[in-house]
C-alpha cells in the first residue's frame, strides 16, 4: 500500500467537529484544542502535524481522558488495577494522573502487555478481546483526543462506525435511501479477523500521512507491538509477540482501524473505483460494509478482492461475504436489521422497503431475556426481574424502533409475558394466581409492576 501517492486524495467528509453541540462533551480548553486541530487539518489537507506529543500529556487532556475511561465496572489488565481502586481512595486519581504525566513528559512511559480474553459469538465461536492496563487505556484515550480531530477531517461521509456524531441509524437510513433509488443489487462484505490482521507497516504509513511527530509515532508503535498475554485455566500464562493487528478492546483501536479502511473508501471513490465507473455507493460501519449498485457484475467483486487482499493485505471471509438482489426477492442483513421488499397491504403490485430486526437479532434478545428469567432467578421478586428486563427492553426498542418493527415487537412482548408467567409459577411453586379480583396479567405486569412495552 502506498498512501503517499497523491492520486488517492479525493475530498473530505463532514464530521461532528462542525456541530456546536459536540462542545459539551469535553472541557472548554480541550474542546478548543480539538477544534483548532480539526480546522487546521481540514483547511490544509496535506499538512503533517509535527508537534502533538506535549498536547497529549497536558493535565486537562489527561483529566478529560480519565472522564472517558475511569469508570467502574471495567475489566482489569495484567496488573489487576481497576478504576474502582482509585475512585475509593481520596487523592488517588490525581496522583495517578500526575505520575502518568511525568512518565510521558520524561519519555519513560512504556506500554504494558495486553491480556487476551475470549468472548462468545452468536455462531458458537469466540472473539478475541485485548484488555490493556488502566494506565495504557488512559494514555490511549488522551492520544485519541488529539489525533481524532485530525483524522476526522479526512474521513469520508460513507463511514459511520466509531465516529463522533455518527450512528448506525444514519448508516441504516443511507442504505435505505440507496435501495429506494434503485440500487438493489448489493455486495455484503465481511472481513476475516480484521482488527487482528491489519499490517503494522502499512497502518503506520497511513498515520504518517498526517502525523510526523516521532514521539507520537513511538507511542503508537508501542501499543501495536505490545506482547499478548494468554491466560488459560490450569496453565501458566503464555506471552506472544504482536506482529500485526490492533487488538479489539484497546481504546485507540477503533480510530486506527477506521484510518486503515479510510484508504479503501478513498480508492472506492477515485476515478478508477466502483463509485465512478459503476456509479455504486459504499456504506461502511467499522469493518462491515455494503456496496450498493443497480447491477453488480464480476468486476466489482474482483476490484474489492484486489484492493482489500492485494493492496491492503487483509482477508475476505468467503463464507459470510455474499450478494443480495432485493429486486429479486432476496434480503440484506446489516447492523442487526433486515432489508427486504414486501407487498403492500393495500393489494396490487406495489411494494415497499421493509426494515425490521433481523432473525439473528431477535434470537439474541430472546436468549438474554431467557437468561434474566431463568430458574436460577426464581428467588428474585417480580419487581426486581421487571426492572432488570426494562433496561434491556428499552435499549433494544430504542435501537430497533426505526423502520417497521411492529410485528417483531409484538412477538417479543408475548415472549416476555410467557417468561414472566413461568417465573411467577416457579416462585409460588404452583400455578400463580393474581390477588386482585378481575385483574388481568396485562394490568398486573404493565400497570402494577411497570413492565416496559415495546
Amino acid at each position: 500500500m502506498n498512501p503517499l501517492d497523491p492520486k488517492v486524495h479525493y475530498g473530505k467528509g463532514n464530521s461532528a467537529f462542525d456541530d456546536p453541540s459536540q462542545s459539551e462533551l469535553f472541557p472548554d480548553k480541550v474542546q478548543a484544542l480539538r477544534s483548532k486541530l480539526h480546522h487546521k487539518a481540514k483547511t490544509e489537507p496535506k499538512f503533517r502535524f509535527y508537534a502533538l506529543y506535549d498536547r497529549i500529556y497536558r493535565m486537562d487532556v489527561l483529566e478529560a481522558a480519565w472522564q472517558q475511561v475511569g469508570k467502574g465496572g471495567k475489566a482489569a489488565g495484567i496488573d489487576g488495577l481497576k478504576a474502582e481502586d482509585l475512585l475509593d481512595k481520596e487523592g488517588a486519581v490525581k496522583s495517578f494522573l500526575s505520575e502518568i504525566q511525568e512518565e510521558l513528559r520524561s519519555k519513560t512511559y512504556r506500554a504494558s502487555p495486553v491480556m487476551r480474553v475470549y468472548i462468545p459469538k452468536g455462531n458458537g465461536k469466540e472473539r478475541p478481546l485485548g484488555i490493556p492496563t488502566l494506565k495504557d487505556r488512559l494514555v490511549q484515550m488522551a492520544t485519541v483526543l488529539i489525533l481524532e480531530p485530525i483524522f476526522e477531517a479526512d474521513f469520508l461521509d460513507c463511514s459511520y462506525g466509531f465516529r463522533p456524531g455518527r450512528s448506525a441509524h444514519e448508516a441504516t437510513e443511507e442504505i435505505a435511501q440507496n435501495i429506494r433509488a434503485g440500487r438493489v443489487d448489493i455486495y455484503d462484505a465481511d472481513l476475516q479477523g480484521y482488527f487482528d490482521s491489519i499490517p503494522h507497516d502499512k497502518l503506520m504509513a497511513c498515520v504518517r500521512m498526517r502525523v510526523s511527530d516521532r514521539s507520537v509515532l513511538g507511542l503508537l508503535r508501542q501499543w501495536l507491538r505490545a506482547p499478548i498475554i494468554e491466560r488459560n485455566e490450569g496453565k501458566q500464562p503464555s506471552a506472544s509477540s504482536n506482529r500485526q493487528g490492533t487488538p479489539q478492546g484497546g481504546v485507540i483501536s477503533p480510530l486506527l482501524a477506521n484510518l486503515y479502511l479510510h484508504w479503501f473508501d478513498k480508492k472506492f471513490h477515485s476515478p478508477h473505483g466502483p463509485g465512478t465507473w459503476a456509479k455504486a455507493r459504499l456504506v461502511r460501519y467499522a469493518d462491515d460494509f455494503v456496496i450498493l449498485a443497480r447491477y453488480q457484475g464480476p468486476r466489482i467483486d474482483e476490484w474489492v478482492r484486489s484492493t482489500l487482499e492485494g493492496w491492503q493485505g487483509l482477508k475476505i471471509n468467503n463464507e459470510k461475504t455474499r450478494r443480495a438482489n432485493l429486486g429479486k426477492g432476496e434480503s440484506l442483513d446489516f447492523l442487526g436489521f433486515t432489508f427486504s421488499f414486501k407487498r403492500s397491504k393495500y393489494g396490487g403490485k406495489s411494494h415497499y422497503l421493509n426494515i425490521e430486526p433481523s432473525q439473528k437479532s431477535q434470537k439474541k434478545i430472546r436468549e438474554r431475556i431467557k437468561e434474566k428469567t431463568s430458574p436460577s432467578k426464581c428467588n428474585q421478586p417480580i419487581k426486581k426481574v421487571v426492572e432488570d428486563l426494562n433496561g434491556l427492553l428499552r435499549g433494544w426498542g430504542n435501537y430497533f424502533g426505526i423502520g417497521h418493527p411492529r410485528k417483531s415487537f409484538h412477538k417479543l412482548n408475548n415472549y416476555v409475558h410467557m417468561r414472566l408467567y413461568r417465573h411467577l409459577n416457579r416462585r409460588s411453586q404452583r400455578k400463580h394466581k393474581l390477588k386482585k379480583a378481575n385483574q388481568s396479567y396485562y394490568d398486573y405486569l404493565y400497570r402494577e409492576q411497570g413492565l416496559h412495552k415495546l
